[in-house]
Formats: structure tokens, C-alpha cells, sequence
């Protein structure tokens, strides 16, 4: 192939890649202009906590949202096993700003719903978020799955599913994943193992672990106003 022919063939291939990210921002923004509408709520659930060291039973959860960041989970009765940070399970937190770049990245299936893989990377290199991978359910306008890595607090993984409020793009269920050797334990917790498990040190039992934090809401109150005091 000539020189001339070679060069114009790889530039098209870079207007197409161009046109195609640009095609992935704009799902991006359709997604994000549906979670625009809320701009505060106020959520009942109940929350389960499976993290292989740590005994933690079924409690009720408040959860409060307020834009364009501001987060709270309240669990009665107990300490919200959460990796600290400003990581919490909310979708509204997640794409909170216009400034990144939208790459495409595939297909996937998630819950038996087709999505559009797409890969953000944020144009600021001093945010936290290093990579946040979105499976877009494209019919919905709804993100399914995210998986996001950060610089202080590792990768962690969100999974949603909807019902009754999937309008205003606010899940019935979140299933937050993240690796506990990320994770310090609030004050308070004990370990535990097995009868037949050697005891090991904090450090080795949070080695290589997986932390489950399961919420189902049973009711949303959007649009009502929370008071700042509410997140302090």
C-alpha cells in the first residue's frame, strides 16, 4: 500500500474511533440528564452485609442524597460496613461531572439486560477515580453495572436493578463488591473465624477478600428537600 493511501487509511480509522466515543458521550449524558431530575431524595431500605470476618445482621437503612454529591447512609442499630472515602452506593455520585472521556468498550449481558460497555476516564489527572467501566442499559437510559478503580480506596463494583422508580434512574436493589484489603475496620469490630480456622492477623484475614454490601429500598421520597444538616 502506498505511503499516501496508508496514511489516509489510518486517519479514517481515527475519525471513526472519534465518531464512535463521541457516540458513547452522548449515551453518557443521556444517562446522566435522567439522573439530573432528582435532585434530592430521601430512601428506606434494608441492608445486608456479607463480609467473610465480620457477623453483621439485616438492618434497616436511611439513605440521603442531595446534589451534586453529598451522601449518607444511616443504618439502625449498628455501624454501616462501607469502605470509607466518599465511596457510598449511589449512582447520582458516580457521574457527577461532564469532564471525561466516553470510550467504547463491547457489549455485555447483566441480569439477562443487554448493555453497551463504556469506559470513562476522567480528562482531570488528580481525580480520585482513575477508570469507572459502565454497562448502560441503552432502552433504559439506566446503568446496570459499574466497576470503578481508584487511587485510595482500590476497585469496587456496583450492580443495580430496577423497579418501581427506574424513571428517575434510582434502583430497587444495589449490590456494592469491593476488596477488603482496601478496607479499614471501623472501631469496634471483631473478627471472627471458624472453630477449625487458625486465628489470623487483621492483615491476613482481609488479604484476598471479597466485601458484599447488598441494600433493597422499599421506598424513595425525591424532590422534597433535605436540610445540610442532615450530612453533617
Amino acid at each position: 500500500m502506498k505511503p499516501s493511501r496508508l496514511i489516509g487509511f489510518a486517519l479514517s480509522i481515527v475519525v471513526a474511533s472519534g465518531c464512535f466515543s463521541q457516540d458513547m458521550t452522548s449515551l453518557v449524558m443521556k444517562v446522566k440528564a435522567k439522573l439530573d431530575q432528582v435532585n434530592d431524595y430521601e430512601a428506606e431500605g434494608k441492608m445486608k452485609t456479607d463480609v467473610a470476618f465480620i457477623k453483621a445482621p439485616i438492618g434497616k437503612v436511611k439513605v440521603y442524597f442531595k446534589k451534586p454529591n453529598r451522601f449518607r447512609l444511616k443504618k439502625d442499630g449498628g455501624i454501616s460496613l462501607l469502605p470509607k472515602g466518599g465511596v457510598s452506593v449511589n449512582m447520582n455520585t458516580l457521574i457527577t461531572t461532564s469532564d471525561f472521556i466516553a470510550l467504547a468498550a463491547g457489549e455485555s449481558v447483566v441480569g439477562g439486560v443487554k448493555t453497551k460497555m463504556v469506559k470513562l476516564l476522567p480528562a482531570n489527572e488528580n481525580n480520585d477515580i482513575v477508570l469507572t467501566t459502565l454497562y448502560i442499559d441503552e432502552a433504559n437510559l439506566v446503568v446496570r453495572k459499574a466497576i470503578t478503580t481508584t487511587r485510595e480506596n482500590g476497585t469496587y463494583e456496583m450492580e443495580m436493578s430496577y423497579g418501581a422508580y427506574i424513571q428517575y434512574g434510582l434502583p430497587e436493589k444495589v449490590i456494592f463488591s469491593f476488596n477488603t484489603k482496601d478496607y479499614k475496620l471501623p472501631k469496634g469490630i471483631t473478627l471472627e473465624f471458624d472453630d477449625n480456622e487458625k486465628p489470623l492477623t487483621d492483615a491476613e484475614k482481609l488479604k484476598n477478600k471479597k466485601g458484599r454490601v447488598e441494600i433493597t429500598y422499599t421506598s424513595y421520597s425525591i424532590n422534597k428537600g433535605i436540610p445540610d444538616t442532615v450530612f453533617k
